[in-house]
């Protein structure tokens, strides 16, 4: 199927808000809306998957439904969008297979499973798929019909919206709509644009070697802002609102929401001169010494050992990984506020300026 493209108007004078792989996660959503203030003057774009990975995506589709009716929005499809309306129209772009292991994996954080238990209907294993689909129909319309409505791409003169991201800026509705919208680590395919290109999907803190941050990716020599700030998926993730600039050429800015209590620093710290960012990709390890809070364990890919919280370790057939982990310390000055994600003996994991790294200091 080939992609879907759509013209945008962004006046002069109205501020542009963008906001990308909300996963379900409304309070979030409301959250980063608060703290920017967003109001019916501005212009909010969703780049992509409001749905999945979480028991919320009824929830959040039918915000951003109900909000597009009162407030300029404009909301693009995500791959994980394209998973309902291509189950309920049989269009054959996923596999049937694919299916039956996001369903028993997911439960009801996958969309599909929680209307097909609010409709009365089974989506487990040997379910009668016909019967879901003709019931889940019927039940869910309006919400159905707004999902198959998007479009995989906005675009005007100076800025090219789309979730995934594209290979070129021309001939754009002869490109695949699924590689539109699934593009793994799109950054490292080396693209270079005119326009701005916004994209979601990949959480940016991937993208980071040595420091786990998940703010805004703003690379400005090849024209690419890359938005997903991991929100369910990462454990310290956080939803960012991208603020376009007033004017063609000018700075961008945002906001950014995590739900973390926040504390005050005590002490100053200074920050790590080596770290490293544990991520998926590269998260293969061995583990040197178990400990009940903390295992002492070695990053296979760049030979570093670093302590990593029991709980975030992981086995599967090839070994040992985990999902998120680092030996970063922050720099703090005494008086900052931070965010923080847990607390330890060792000290607390914490948030600033989107970076997630080791506070040792006194926290208040």
């Amino acid at each position: 199927m080939n992609a879907v493209v759509r013209p945008i108007d962004l006046p002069p004078g109205r501020r542009v808000l963008v906001v990308s792989d909300i996963h379900g996660n409304l309070p979030f959503l409301r959250g980063v809306l608060a703290k920017a203030g967003f109001c019916k003057d501005d212009i909010l774009i969703v780049l992509g998957d409001i749905l999945e990975r979480n028991e919320g995506s009824l929830d959040a589709l039918r915000y951003v439904m109900e909000l597009s009716k009162t407030h300029t929005i404009h909301t693009i499809l995500g791959n994980c969008d394209n998973i309902t309306p291509s189950f309920i129209d049989h269009r054959g772009d996923i596999p049937e297979a694919f299916f039956h292991g996001w369903f028993s994996r997911l439960g009801e954080k996958c969309l599909l499973v929680k209307m097909a238990h609010l409709a009365g209907v089974g989506l487990d294993s040997g379910a009668d798929y016909a019967k879901a689909r003709a019931v889940i129909a019927q039940q869910f319309r309006e919400e159905l019909d707004f999902l198959r409505s998007l479009p995989h791409i906005y675009v005007n003169r100076d800025y090219l919206f789309v979730h995934g991201g594209v290979p070129r800026e021309d001939r754009l509705e002869g490109l695949d709509a699924f590689g539109c919208m699934k593009n793994d680590d799109f950054l490292g395919q080396g693209h270079a644009f005119r326009r701005w290109v916004v994209v979601g999907h990949w959480p940016v803190t991937l993208y980071r070697p040595q420091i786990p941050s998940a703010k805004p990716l703003l690379l400005h020599e090849r024209h690419i802002a890359s938005i997903d700030g991991g929100c369910v998926l990462k454990a310290d993730g956080q939803l960012n609102a991208l603020i376009l600039p007033r004017e063609p050429g000018g700075e961008f800015s945002y906001v950014a929401y995590d739900g973390f209590p926040v504390m005050t620093a005590l002490d100053d710290q200074q920050p790590s001169a080596h770290s490293v960012n544990v991520r998926y990709g590269h998260s293969r390890l061995e583990v040197l010494e178990e400990g009940r809070e903390f295992c002492r364990c070695r990053h296979l890919e760049s030979g570093r050992e670093l302590d990593v919280l029991t709980e975030y370790l992981r086995r599967d057939e090839k070994g040992v990984w985990c999902e998120d982990s680092t030996d970063y310390h922050l720099p703090v000055r005494a008086g900052e506020r931070l965010s923080v994600v847990r607390r330890t003996s060792r000290g607390a994991l914490c948030k600033r300026d989107g970076a997630t790294g080791w506070y040792l200091g006194r926290l208040t």
